[in-house]
C-alpha cells in the first residue's frame, strides 16, 4: 500500500523556484530520508507534505486520500522539530498527553498510549519533570513520544538531531532506527547529515537546487551514483575527482572514493602528503599530486607518514567513475 504520493509538486515564492516537478511514492512501512545541500529544497518538500506550505501546484496523497487542500491536523501526520517545540510549563506526560486532549481521546486511552511511548522511549521515569529538569536527548525523546501517541498515518522528522552533541545524536539515532522497526510505520526524515542518512534510510532522496538527482537504497546510491553531484555528496571522506585525461581514462572526469587509493610505487598519481588525520581505526591522507589536485586517501588502520612525504598513489580503474563535461555519469 502507498504511504505517500506526490505528483508534479511545485512551488515558488515569489521569483524563487523553490520545488520543481517533484515525483514520489513512498510505500507503507518505509523509511525515507530527503538529504541534500543548504537550499536545496528539502526542508520546504517536508513542509508541503505536513500542509504546512501550500503547492503552488501538485498534489499530496497519504495513504488513499488527497489533502493537497487539507489542513495539517487533519492530514493523519505527526511531526517532530529540530527545536523541540515543547511547553516549559507542561511536565513530560503533560506535553505528551496535550494533542489527545484536544483531539477528545478518552482519558483511559490518553494513559495507555503515554505509558506505551514512555516505555518505548525509556521516559517512564521522568513523565512528572518539565522540559527544563531534562536533558537535550531525553527533550527530543519526549517530541518524539508526542508524534507517537497520535498513532499518525506519517511521521515527519524536520533535522530532529541537529541540536544534540555527537553522542547523543548517535543514540538517538539508534533509537529512531528502533521505533521505526517496532512501530512499522511510515517516516520522511530530513537532514543535512548522510550519517544518519546512510544508517537510517530504507531510501534515500537526494535533492539539488529543488530536483530530485536520485531515488535509491544507501549503498545503492553510494556505489551506482547518476551523476557527479550525487557521487560527491555521499561518502565520507567524498569523493575524489580528477581530469580524465592524464590518467588515460574516458570522459571529462574521474571519480575515486578516498578508500580506493592506495599507496603504490608505481601508482600513476605523484604527490606530497600536505595533512595527516590519525583516526585509530583509520588514516587519511591529504595529497597535493604533482599536477595541482589535492585528494583524500583513507588507509584502514594506523600508518606513520609525515606532511612533506613525497608518495604515489594506484587505482583500480575498475572501481572509478567516469563522468562527462555536464556531470552525467559514463557507464560501461
Amino acid at each position: 500500500m502507498t504511504a505517500l504520493q506526490l505528483d508534479k509538486i511545485n512551488k515558488i515564492f515569489g521569483q524563487v523556484h523553490v520545488l520543481k516537478d517533484i515525483d514520489l511514492e513512498v510505500s507503507e512501512g518505509e523509511f525515507i530520508v530527503f538529504v541534500g545541500p543548504s537550499g536545496c529544497g528539502k526542508s520546504t518538500l517536508l513542509r508541503v507534505i505536513a500542509g504546512l506550505e501550500d503547492a503552488t501546484s501538485g498534489s499530496v496523497r497519504i495513504g488513499a486520500r488527497d489533502v493537497t487542500a487539507t489542513p495539517p491536523a487533519k492530514r493523519g501526520i505527526a511531526m517532530v522539530f529540530q527545536s523541540y517545540a515543547l511547553y516549559p510549563h507542561l511536565d513530560v506526560e503533560g506535553n505528551m498527553a496535550l494533542g489527545l486532549k484536544q483531539a477528545g481521546e478518552a482519558k483511559a486511552v490518553i494513559a495507555e498510549r503515554i505509558a506505551m511511548a514512555a516505555q518505548m522511549l525509556s521516559l517512564a521515569d521522568y513523565l512528572k519533570r518539565r522540559p527544563a529538569e531534562l536533558s537535550g536527548g531525553q527533550r527530543q525523546r519526549v517530541a518524539i513520544g508526542r508524534a507517537i501517541v497520535r498513532k499518525p498515518e506519517l511521521f515527519l522528522f524536520d533535522e530532529p538531531l541537529s541540536n544534540l552533541d555527537a553522542a547523543l545524536r548517535m543514540a538517538t539515532r539508534v533509537e529512531i532506527a528502533r521505533l521505526h522497526r517496532d512501530l512499522g510505520a511510515s517516516m520522511i526524515y530530513v537532514t543535512h547529515d548522510q550519517t544518519e542518512a546512510m544508517t537510517l534510510a530504507d531510501r534515500i532522496v537526494v535533492l539539488r537546487d529543488g530536483r530530485v538527482e536520485q531515488v535509491g537504497a544507501p549503498m545503492k546510491l553510494y556505489n551506482d551514483p547518476d551523476n557527479q553531484f550525487v557521487a560527491g555528496f555521499l561518502g565520507a571522506p567524498s569523493m575524489n575527482f580528477l581530469p580524465a585525461a592524464p590518467l588515460g581514462a574516458k570522459g571529462a572526469t574521474l571519480g575515486i572514493r578516498p578508500e580506493h587509493l592506495a599507496v603504490a610505487p608505481d601508482g600513476p598519481l605523484k604527490g606530497t602528503v600536505t595533512h595527516v588525520e590519525r583516526l585509530g581505526g583509520d588514516t587519511n591522507l591529504l595529497v597535493t599530486t604533482d599536477s595541482g589536485q589535492t585528494v583524500t586517501v583513507r588507509l584502514f588502520g594506523q600508518h606513520d607518514h609525515r606532511v612533506g612525504e613525497a608518495l604515489s598513489l594506484g587505482y583500480d580503474p575498475a572501481r572509478a567513475y567516469a563522468f562527462d563535461a555536464e556531470g552525467r555519469r559514463l557507464r560501461g
